[in-house]
Order: structure tokens, then C-alpha cells, then sequence
């Protein structure tokens, strides 16, 4: 790895920090995923909470943690990371035509999708596509078929290739309930290396 991007990965890492909690309702042993959901995806949503990621980059383990926020619309997604000060750490931006991160400090770097982009910059690819799904209880099962996840029924094996489970819940403002905890996790394969994702949002606004 050159010693700059090792360097930028290492003040990234260092950056991200915090933290929340709030009253949450426990998920149910792993089970087949609800068919309903408690409350209906929205294109447009923000969330705040704390991204913990660990992985397995050419045989050699790595990890990174901390608060983050996500701005999600139609034909846009922004992805902010904050420092212990609550200050920008890096920032992703999502388009139909290019994904680009930008670290504080640095001139912004792209890509034609953000998974190749983050495996570039940070060593891991964040799953984008499922993100907009998991962050709100939906995901794509092992058959093809678009599911919703509930308290009752919390695990899903996605069809490329993650362990999902919604570990808690927590009332949506709107009523009904929506992801607190979640936890996914992708064994290595030839195209891809192994890679933990646990995400705790915070309490919903």
C-alpha cells in the first residue's frame, strides 16, 4: 500500500468517534423475513448514527469506526463523517453518473460506483445498494425476492452474499418501527475479501 493512502486511511480511522443510545425493542432469534413492513420505505430520508467496520484487506486486518450521517434522495445519496468535534471528517456523494469522496483537507477523488470508489480509497467497499435498503429493514434474500425485516423476524441471507440481521428496533416517528441495530457480515470470495459492517442509528427524530 503507498505510504500517503496508507497515511490518509490512518487519519481517517483516527477521526471518527461516537456514539448514542436509546430504548430499543430486541430482535427475535433468526428466522425467514417478513413479507410486511413495519413501516414503508422512503426514497428520501436522513439518519444519523455510528458505522463499525472490520476487515480483511489482501490477508492483513484493518477496521474503522464512528459517527456518520446519510442524506438519501431520489438520484442522490450523501454520506457525511463527522470528527469528535463534530467537524467534517470525509464526505461521500452519490449520483446515477459517479460516486466521489472527499477527506478534509484533500482534493476529491471518483468513481463510476461508490463500491469501487470506498475499496480504493478505504481499503473496504461500502455496500451502497444494500445500505439504502438495510438502513430502513428491507433487503434482497437469497431468492431474488425484495423482503422486509421485522422484530419478529430479523435474518436474511442476501442474494450477494450477506448475513444481515437486525439486532433491535426502535419506534419510527411516523409509527410502526425501524432498524436501531444492524449487523452484516460477507465471507471472502474470489471477487470480494471478508467484511463486518455494524451500524447503531440514532434515535429516530
Amino acid at each position: 500500500m503507498p505510504i500517503i493512502r496508507r497515511l490518509s486511511l490512518i487519519v481517517l480511522a483516527a477521526a471518527l468517534s461516537g456514539c448514542a443510545t436509546t430504548a430499543t425493542q430486541p430482535g427475535s432469534a433468526p428466522g425467514a423475513a417478513s413479507p410486511v413492513a413495519s413501516v414503508p420505505y422512503r426514497e428520501t430520508i436522513e439518519l444519523s448514527g455510528r458505522l463499525q467496520v472490520t476487515y480483511q484487506k489482501d490477508g492483513q486486518p484493518g477496521s474503522m469506526n464512528g459517527p456518520f450521517e446519510w442524506s438519501q434522495r431520489p438520484g442522490q445519496l450523501d454520506v457525511v463523517f463527522l470528527n469528535p468535534l463534530k467537524q467534517i471528517a470525509a464526505t461521500i456523494n452519490v449520483t446515477p453518473q459517479q460516486a466521489t469522496f472527499t477527506e478534509a483537507g484533500r482534493a476529491p477523488r471518483s468513481a463510476a460506483d461508490l463500491e469501487s470508489l470506498t475499496k480504493q480509497t478505504l481499503g473496504w467497499s461500502l455496500p451502497v445498494s444494500g445500505l439504502r435498503d438495510w438502513l430502513q429493514g428491507y433487503a434482497t434474500d437469497a431468492s431474488g425476492q425484495r423482503v422486509a425485516a421485522s422484530s419478529a423476524n430479523n435474518s436474511i441471507f442476501t442474494q450477494d452474499g450477506w448475513r444481515l440481521r437486525f439486532v433491535s428496533w426502535q419506534n419510527a416517528k411516523e409509527g410502526g418501527q425501524m432498524p436501531r441495530e444492524i449487523a452484516a457480515e460477507r465471507s471472502a470470495t474470489a471477487a470480494a475479501d471478508e467484511l463486518a459492517i455494524r451500524i447503531i442509528l440514532d434515535p429516530a427524530a
